[in-house]
């Protein structure tokens, strides 16, 4: 009979440990958070029609493209929102993500064409206030993720330069990224993995008050067999919100 050592047990309690760190929700520092996922089950969300597409799996929220956009059942108004996300892997063919200048405008090539290049690509979002209006992109696009996708589609400079990340934060495919999101009125800051990516930029007209939603995008085309280029493969842990 095997025996197991001193030193074994102290190798197999850490790596349980270290394991156990990888789903545990880990509260964020200061007073007022309020947990929005148990770690067990989606109480306090409300699920789209079909069935079995949002899920719980090894303590975290996993999204397989499948189905619908996942809402929390509570609207908030103004608000920090922490949350961990990652992709777990792409699907389907490489996707031509546009390249911006850092005043959000296009980038075009010496023939005077606009600029993009092809990734392999997944993408999500959360919308702060209920309505795709109110999206805050994830995804793998060169410009990085906290884009503000329909402020940054406006004609005005201004404020499209708001709506456009600083500086490209994200993490590689697999890994977790932490993100915070400050909503107050109209005005959105949001940090990534420590870096300020959007600084007060103004989403008018996205209401002033609505639930929080994670994004259902593209998914597996039973009929083709294919994935879309730009699928929600995602998954979502250690959501907290701090109401202002």
């Amino acid at each position: 009979m095997r025996t197991i050592t001193s030193f074994s047990i102290v190798v197999i309690l850490a790596l349980t440990v270290s394991g156990c760190f990888e789903q545990t929700a880990s509260k964020p520092a200061g007073e007022g958070w309020i947990s929005l996922f148990n770690g067990e089950d989606l109480t306090g969300w409300i699920e789209p029609d079909v069935e079995h597409t949002w899920q719980v799996v090894g303590g975290v929220i996993d999204y397989e493209a499948k189905g619908g956009n996942l809402t929390s059942e509570k609207e908030y108004s103004d608000y920090t929102l922490h949350l961990d996300w990652r992709f777990k892997r792409t699907e389907g063919g490489t996707y031509n993500a546009k390249i911006f200048n850092p005043d959000g405008s296009q980038k075009t090539g010496p023939d005077g064409k606009p600029m993009s290049v092809a990734i392999a690509n997944a993408d999500s979002g959360v919308f702060v206030r209920g309505s795709g209006q109110s999206q805050v992109n994830l995804w793998m696009w060169p410009c990085g993720s906290g884009q503000l996708w329909s402020y940054h589609r406006n004609e005005d400079p201004k404020i499209r330069k708001s709506a456009l990340p600083k500086v490209h934060a994200d993490k590689p495919l697999g890994q977790w990224n932490t993100m915070e999101i400050t909503v107050r009125g109209e005005q959105v800051t949001i940090v990534l993995n420590g870096e300020k990516v959007i600084n007060k930029a103004q989403m008018a007209g996205i209401g002033n008050r609505g639930p929080i939603v994670l994004q259902h995008h593209g998914g597996y085309n039973e009929n083709t067999g294919k994935w879309s280029p730009a699928s929600a493969l995602i998954q979502f842990r250690n959501i907290w919100i701090k109401e202002l």
